[in-house]
């Protein structure tokens, strides 16, 4: 995403034709969340290398609107480690009505 949030990952011409309708029909719950007024919400968007099978461990950096780096230059970030910044922010509330992103330290 870029800094003026008009282009995603997904328009990209490298990005996987298999993910495009995930990734649009989760760009329009964003959307749709980024509108309501009646509920606490937080949006985590996972990193473009988001892997099952991946290590946890426990250690991750928070971005904002746009996709974050790790100090190694990548964007990944374990499903198991996903789960641990989901609810870290569940449960701190530190994040209310924001889009955050996340990726493995």
């Amino acid at each position: 995403m870029n800094k003026e949030h008009t282009v995603c990952v997904s328009d990209a011409p490298n990005f996987p034709d298999m993910f495009k309708p995930l990734a649009t029909a989760m760009a329009k719950a964003l959307g749709e969340l980024r509108e309501r007024k009646d509920v606490k919400w937080t949006y985590i968007s996972p990193a473009c290398d988001f892997q099952a099978e991946g290590e946890r461990t426990g250690k991750y950096i928070l971005g904002g609107e746009e996709l974050p780096l790790n100090p190694a230059g990548e964007s990944v970030i374990s499903y198991a480690d996903y789960a641990i910044a989901m609810i870290d922010e569940a449960t701190k509330g530190s994040h209310i009505d924001e889009r955050i992103s996340v990726v493995k330290a």
